[in-house]
């Protein structure tokens, strides 16, 4: 699965992408994160505040108890706003 990291998400993770494979577990977004923060401090502290996250799974706008199926893509970031 690769998973896209975009804004703060990407500068405290440290990269846009990464290729992760995770366990049967990680069912649905929320359980996806909460995986991936365990990865590494820096995954961490990305995934600390989940009021300021939101995803896309697919391409597709999603809540985080969505559940992820198969998917290729995740992308996660904060909040978008506009200016």
């Amino acid at each position: 699965m690769r998973i896209l990291y975009f804004a703060s998400v990407r500068e405290a993770v440290g990269t846009g992408e990464e290729l992760v494979d995770p366990p049967p577990e990680a069912a649905t977004v929320d359980a996806l994160v909460d995986w991936l923060a365990t990865v590494s401090p820096a995954h961490a502290a990305a995934f600390a505040d989940r009021a300021r996250l939101r995803a896309a799974v697919d391409g597709r706008f999603v809540p985080l108890d969505a559940a992820l199926g198969a998917p290729a893509e995740v992308a996660l970031f904060p909040p978008v706003t506009g200016g």
